[in-house]
């Protein structure tokens, strides 16, 4: 621990000293062998191991921002110092002007033109500035520094001083900076000498003889420059006293010939000079790794670009979600160089932070919901499975300052934090290698025949193949022309192969992972819905279905519905009866707190009447103390009809048609509106006279039970009706021409002793309407009602058949059973609900939280709500659901 305390404060002196000094090579080095000196003790150390770890740092590709990225830009800037000064050395020592050109240049000349070395000397002066401060300080006009005092002869005037003339800094260092100050120092003092030499040119003093001057060619870099020849001037006679010295420093006086790096054309205008260069915008290492090439080039220039002063990549201000690939063009000049341009794909940048500076905070409960702070842009991007293709998803990085915690921005812990109005704009669901768009989701959470995973991997395998082959197709129209004109036929690359797509088994497994993401919402509508005539009905057919560890733990599927369709609850058990209390009693908890009234009627197949007190279905719901239990009228009757021979006689239909006539009236004055209806429509085709076997042949059984309704006869008259149908058909007249009886009259006698207990089962309550008038219709000048019966537990039956549809294949674990069992729970609800309400939206949204979420805001922009037939759902009320397993005894 001492040691560590020593160097650090070492370290920290060293750093102080080479601020203070402005020289790098005070720094400390943390690396190698060498650790704990100083870079210039290093530098300078001629030991055989010093100087090879200085040549392999002139070669090494050191990391930016790091020690050894500092070392090496010391070492190549000490390297470049001496070669500068080596160069420099033999020019100055034997280029001494002769008497005939030691006058004095042009102020414009003296001024605006320079070597090398004044690049240097500028850079001496400015180490501690920026690359765009010292472009700012070499263009900014100031007061041009006054020439040395020397004598013209007389009738001579003064050069003129050109506008664009600009004051540099003054010489005096000869230690050059790192190389992008050198890059930007250059550039700007070459296009301040164009303005110079441009001016001067065009512009030239008076009686000043014509300088004559060899074309200019560019040398290589680090050679001497080719001389020229030296400018034929009259010589200047000075006075002796202020005759300055012969030899000038070269950045205060330079040469007559100038180097030809330095020296423009003089006939370029400065408004054709080329800009200065801006390094390309390179991609994070971490993303090369990650995004193939045909991605990295168009992210590179689009999203990227360099910082000026580190030359780090950065993200362009501009930001949006979805970006898009350039496209290839339309008419090509030149053969395809690569398919790459036909085969890219989107980019979704997900950055709630930085875009919508949304605050969000660290969740761990030591933080106290410190705010995180910006972090950069996360390592990892994630491929995203499409409809029809795929596209990059990319996300920043959020640290929390306090507990050094980081979260990428696609995290639950941060997308939970966010509004539903940005939460929605993310596209995808995350998976630990694939990722899945909330299209492809949407496709699989509709609970019908035939929509498997198998189903809608096949489908889209169809769709990415023609996307993929519609790509390959540009790609060789483009090419095709080439190949069909040229002799020799070039080399085209080939297509890349279309990316596989995941089994359906990942499907699946996405599937489950967004029920589960919406499970309490899911959950608190199924258990927000209420009624007050309830249906409670088994089935066995999709308990089959269960697989894995679950198979065979239950036998039985129980659903309780309302009169709308809609089912409340629906649980598996191993047996009826007594598996069922904790059903009753989550449902009886369920109105409590919701406060709702309890149901006033409850169809049930069983355990209707008791004739030792109160039925099982009353002990059952026991805090329901007005409940009338009754027997549905369906399976009475299939009672009754268990008695046939078989099924195929021809009399069967006929008999079940009368028992239902034993059951059940019509309602005279319907039956009578829907005659006149029937009437008017016949008397607007002029088909002659009507009789009333033609207008009753007319009325079908969907009129009938749309427009009329019907009620029960009475236990008196249904017992006595039945007994007398049971007579008749038990004769000779309930035999068929073959003498075959239609019923079996041991068996019928049998069951029609034990069913006649349950003609009171059957009847309407007197004090409740059954029928909900739905709307209105006019047939032949008459004005029908229409009306929705909420007798009987047919429409669970028919729940029954779309019940074993929500699961599909032949098999499910129980995890997957659930996630199809709810999620098909709670679509059938909606749709039961749009088809009960008058007026149905063409909307059609599952999400509760989007639907709630939009009429909170229509509310507080508009000043109404967006739909007047949305109630928001309550709190999941914890009852259990779907799956409820219990061992038999």
């Amino acid at each position: 621990m001492t040691e560590e305390l020593e160097k650090f404060t070492k370290k920290q002196k060293m750093q102080a000293k080479a601020q203070e000094t402005g020289d790098q090579g005070y720094l400390m080095v943390d690396f190698g062998e060498f650790q704990g000196r100083s870079m210039k003790e290093v530098y300078e150390d001629q030991s055989k191991e010093a100087q090879a770890l200085i040549k392999y740092l002139v070669k090494a590709d050191a990391r930016p921002n790091t020690n050894m990225a500092v070392f090496k830009a010391y070492v190549l800037k000490r390297r470049t110092s001496a070669e500068g000064t080596r160069e420099h050395q033999p020019a100055s020592t034997s280029a001494l002007p002769s008497p005939s050109s030691s006058a004095l240049p042009p102020a414009a000349t003296q001024t605006g033109v320079r070597k090398p070395a004044t690049v240097k000397a500028l850079l001496g002066r400015g180490k501690n500035l920026t690359p765009s401060q010292i472009a700012k300080m070499l263009t900014s006009p100031v007061k041009p520094s006054p020439a040395p005092q020397c004598t013209l002869p007389p009738g001579r005037p003064l050069p003129a001083q050109p506008p664009a003339q600009r004051q540099l800094f003054l010489t005096g260092f000869a230690e050059e900076d790192d190389e992008e100050l050198a890059a930007a120092a250059s550039q700007c003092e070459t296009q301040q000498t164009t303005a110079i030499v441009h001016v001067d040119v065009h512009q030239p003093p008076a009686r000043q003889p014509p300088v004559h001057q060899p074309p200019v060619h560019q040398p290589p870099a680090r050679q001497p420059p080719a001389r020229q020849p030296p400018v034929h001037q009259p010589p200047v006679h000075q006075p002796p006293a202020r005759q300055p010295p012969v030899h000038q420093p070269p950045a205060r006086q330079p040469p007559a010939h100038q180097p030809p790096a330095l020296q423009p054309p003089v006939h370029q205008p400065p408004a054709l000079q080329p800009p200065a260069h801006q390094p390309p915008a390179e991609l994070p290492s971490h993303w090369k790794d990650q995004l193939p090439p045909s991605q990295q080039e168009w992210i590179r220039h689009t999203l990227f670009k360099a910082n000026p002063r580190t030359g780090k990549p950065e993200l362009v201000p501009q930001l949006k979600l979805w970006w898009h690939p350039p496209q290839p063009p339309l008419i090509h000049t030149q053969p395809p160089a690569s398919p790459n341009l036909f085969f890219t794909r989107p980019l979704f940048l997900w950055m709630p932070h930085k875009m919508w500076l949304y605050p969000v905070v660290c969740v761990r409960p030591a933080c106290g919901k410190h705010r995180l702070t910006a972090a950069g842009v996360y390592r990892t991007v994630r491929r995203v499975l499409d409809v029809d293709g795929w596209y990059d998803l990319a996300t920043e990085y959020l640290e929390c300052k306090r507990c050094s915690k980081k979260y990428p921005a696609w995290s639950e812990d941060i997308l939970g934090q966010l509004d539903l109005g940005h939460r929605s704009q993310f596209p995808a669901l995350l998976t630990y290698r694939y990722s899945c768009d909330n299209r492809v989701l949407r496709m699989m959470r509709e609970r019908t025949m035939g929509n498997s995973v198998a189903q809608l991997y096949k489908k889209l395998q169809e769709q990415h193949s023609e996307a993929w082959m519609q790509r390959v197709l540009q790609y060789l129209t483009a090419c095709e022309p080439f190949a069909r004109i040229c002799v020799v036929r070039p080399v085209f690359a080939e297509p890349p192969p279309m990316p596989a797509l995941p089994k359906p088994k990942w499907l699946l497994a996405v599937y489950a992972r967004d029920v589960l993401g919406r499970l309490d919402e899911v959950k608190a509508k199924i258990t927000s819905t209420f009624g007050s005539v309830l249906k409670m009905d088994s089935t066995k057919k999709i308990t089959k279905k269960l697989a894995g560890a679950a198979a065979g733990t239950a036998a039985w599927c129980t659903n309780v519905g309302n009169e709308h369709g809609q089912v409340l609850v629906a649980v598996l058990t191993a047996s009826e009866g007594h598996a069922l209390d904790l059903m009753a009693d989550g449902l009886m908890r369920r109105y409590r707190e919701a406060g709702e009234a309890p149901p006033q009627l409850m169809y049930v197949d069983r355990d209707c009447c008791s004739p030792y007190g109160p039925c099982r279905v009353n002990a059952m719901f026991a805090e329901w103390d007005g409940l009338q239990v009754r027997l549905d009228i369906w399976h009475f009757m299939r009672r009754i009809a268990a008695g046939v021979t078989t099924e195929a006689h021809p009399l069967y239909g006929t008999f079940l048609a009368r028992l239902s006539t034993c059951i059940f009236e019509w309602d005279a004055d319907d039956v009578a509106a829907l005659r006149r209806a029937k009437e008017g429509e016949l008397a607007a085709k002029r088909i002659g006279h009507i009789s009333e076997e033609a207008v009753k042949s007319r009325i079908s059984r969907r009129e009938l039970a749309l427009h009329c309704r019907r009620r029960t006869r009475g236990v008196a008259e249904t017992t006595r009706l039945i007994a007398a149908l049971i007579s008749v058909f038990d004769s000779e007249r309930g035999k068929d021409t073959l003498g075959v009886p239609l019923l079996d009259h041991e068996r019928i006698q049998q069951i029609w002793k034990e069913q006649e207990k349950h003609v009171s089962c059957i009847q309407d309550p007197e004090d409740f309407s059954l029928y909900t008038k739905t709307g209105t219709l006019k047939k032949g000048g008459v004005e029908l009602s229409c009306y929705r019966c909420a007798r009987g537990s047919t429409s669970l039956e028919s729940f029954h058949l779309h019940l074993n549809r929500f699961i599909p294949g032949t098999s499910a674990s129980d995890a997957h059973f659930q996630a199809y069992l709810l999620e098909g729970l709670m679509r059938w609800n909606d749709d039961r609900m749009e088809d009960a309400l008058q007026g149905a939206s063409s909307i059609r949204c599952f999400g509760s939280a989007l639907k709630e979420a939009v009429d909170q805001l229509s509310q507080t922009v508009l000043g109404r709500s967006w739909d007047d037939r949305y109630r928001t759902p309550g709190a999941y009320t914890g009852k259990k659901l779907a799956l409820i397993q219990h061992q038999k005894e």
